[in-house]
């Protein structure tokens, strides 16, 4: 990484008071960017903006509700102007297809589909009218291959694959790049180190992901060294989708 090589830029990231989301708003910081750290959760919020500016970085907590569309038009009214949107905020609840109950499927659906459309939807025609911006969409390799107890949350997850498709071709010509990371297991708080560790062996690799290999990936695409990428899906799984 180039020292200081989003100095200017302002970045919006969802889901960042935990895991992914706020290794990633570090990093994105700590490469220049001003940071909006948006989340539920305002103490662990201003953890992340603490540890930002800590390390020299600027940032600032926005409070968001994915399940609620009132609020994720605000926090992009909040946000205003950003170069660089990371939509990774998500949810998921594993069950066989039969055992899925309908509240877990539209909470899924709504925060990883519906919020991420909405969210982007007023954000990215923004990005084009100034000629330049990046996103990039927090997916899972769960979304490529059949995974038991996971139907509905690898369908949001394909389906927000498929969203970064059509948003690259219709933003790309304006300067705005869309892709997607799709991260393998990974040791975070949701997931605890007992299941992504029992997963993470079924890999090439044959251990999960830390936090830190899945936002540098996430960051690389938001910087000027993937210029010449977008429409793609990055697999940061240590080769599950390759077996």
């Amino acid at each position: 990484m180039s020292i200081m090589e989003l100095a200017g830029h302002k970045a919006l990231v969802t889901g960042a008071t935990s895991g992914i989301g706020r290794e990633t708003a570090v990093r994105l910081a700590r490469a220049g960017a001003e940071v909006i750290v948006a989340g539920r959760n305002a103490a662990r919020g201003a953890q992340t903006v603490a540890a930002i500016e800590a390390g020299g970085g600027r940032a600032r907590f926005a409070a968001v509700d994915m399940t609620d569309l009132d609020s994720v038009r605000r926090l992009a009214e909040e946000a205003g102007d950003v170069d660089i949107l990371v939509n990774n905020a998500g949810v998921f609840d594993f069950h066989p297809t039969a055992g899925q109950d309908v509240e877990s499927f539209d909470t899924m659906f709504g925060v990883n589909v519906r919020a991420v459309f909405f969210l982007t939807a007023a954000i990215a025609p923004k990005m084009a009218a100034r000629g330049g911006g990046s996103i990039v969409n927090v997916s899972t390799m769960a979304a490529a291959f059949g995974m038991p107890g996971a139907a509905a949350y690898g369908a949001s997850k394909a389906a927000l694959s498929s969203l970064t498709k059509t948003w690259a071709a219709e933003f790309s010509k304006e300067g705005v790049r869309v892709n997607t990371v799709a991260p393998g297991p990974t040791v975070t708080e949701g997931t605890g180190p007992e299941m992504s560790g029992t997963v993470g062996a079924t890999t090439l690799m044959a251990r999960p992901a830390e936090v830190a290999e899945i936002a540098e990936v996430i960051v690389f695409l938001a910087s000027p060294r993937a210029s010449y990428v977008t429409g793609a899906n990055l697999a940061a799984d240590g080769g599950r989708t390759a077996a």
